[in-house]
């Protein structure tokens, strides 16, 4: 499969929000087409501040108003264990991000490549009660006269979340609060209502499980209160995607159905590898999967350098997908190794073939 690829972002593209921070990472970041045409990226930027001699610095929002934070000071002595992601979990059995991430805008010209403008202030984070500990991952849609992003809130009660923000114009953001509690992530709303209802893909998870994370659809009558949740899509034995799955961008209607390009985990001799697949749901069904990316075939996996090595190794995370304007292709927004971000342009009808239909 032809991917035109283009390392579109890096942390030296951006200034620290303050003099004595440090920006470990920009990732995954959400993506919308403008009525001129551009592209809009909110840019998740990690940023860490320094810390003491042996110790970390976590800072914790404080205003509502103001981008002014508290600092929490962990020393290394209270660190029993350093996570995957660089989480610290300490001796009161509560976990600490050694960041805190916000977004960031970024504007592209129309071919979705080129950057037109970016803003080293950032353009939304997050506010005591909601993201105390930083806002991530944004997915962004139009659903019908508004503008719908869903996001990851790391806050200090109510733990790993999801998050849902409304706007008219991009611009001035309406929080609605939580909508899928804790652990819940990886949650993008379908661009229109189906059978009257939105929709959504989300991916719970917990220390006590069954079943391996998996992608659930859920359905609401304002956007607010969600229900009807089952889980429609499981991660696969000996396959690519073995391990763990969630969703990735929101999903983009085509005449052969919604194409939802998601992302698969799998662990091998002890290294973690994140590709990228696609499946294909009925447009007046969702819950049914008509096709999906073949069990030892993903779509995309983590070849280039960019994506190996990094804060994160073997990551590739899309969270972004807009139509080429041509009609004919998608472009991918996705997080390299949790530390850049790609733009690959794909051809729908190559993603079609590459499918496994049942």
């Amino acid at each position: 499969m032809k991917i035109i690829d283009k390392l579109l972002l890096k942390p030296t593209d951006f200034k620290p929000s303050f003099i004595d921070w440090e920006i470990k990472g920009i990732l995954n970041p959400g993506a919308i087409r403008l009525a001129d045409k551009r592209v809009l990226l909110y840019v998740r930027v990690a940023e860490s501040v320094q810390g003491k001699k042996g110790g970390m610095t976590c800072p914790i929002m404080s205003s509502e108003k103001e981008y002014k934070f508290d600092y929490e000071e962990i020393s290394k002595e209270d660190i029993v264990r350093m996570g995957r992601w660089g989480e610290m979990y300490l001796k009161d059995g509560l976990c600490r991000l050694p960041t805190i991430s916000h977004f960031k805008k970024v504007i592209l010209a129309k071919n979705g490549f080129n950057i037109e403008r970016l803003n080293d202030k950032p353009v939304f984070t997050g506010v005591p009660g909601d993201g105390d500990y930083g806002v991530e991952d944004a997915r962004i849609v139009k659903n019908g006269g508004n503008y719908l992003m869903t996001y990851v809130s790391v806050s200090y009660n109510d733990g790993v979340s999801t998050s849902l923000a409304v706007s008219k114009d991009l611009v001035k953001w309406e929080r609605k609060g939580i909508i899928f509690r804790e652990q819940n992530k990886d949650a993008v709303i379908f661009p229109e209502k189906i059978m009257g209802k939105y929709v959504a893909l989300h991916r719970p998870e917990g220390s006590f499980e069954f079943s391996r994370p998996s992608i659930w659809i859920s359905y609401s009558p304002d956007l607010i209160y969600w229900g009807r949740e089952r889980s429609i899509v499981q991660p696969r034995t000996n396959g690519w995607d073995h391990d763990r799955i969630g969703a990735g961008a929101p999903p983009i209607k085509t005449k052969n159905g919604w194409l939802e390009i998601y992302h698969g985990v799998i662990k091998k001799n002890d290294i973690t590898y994140y590709n990228v697949g696609a499946l294909l749901l009925d447009l007046k069904n969702p819950e049914k999967i008509l096709a999906r990316s073949p069990l030892n075939k993903p779509l995309i996996s983590p070849t280039k350098t960019y994506e190996k090595t990094g804060y994160m190794n073997n990551v590739i995370f899309p969270t972004g997908a807009i139509m080429d304007l041509n009609g004919k292709d998608i472009i991918l927004y996705c997080g390299g190794a949790d530390s850049v971000i790609s733009a690959k342009k794909l051809s729908i009808a190559d993603i079609f073939k590459s499918l496994e239909y049942y």
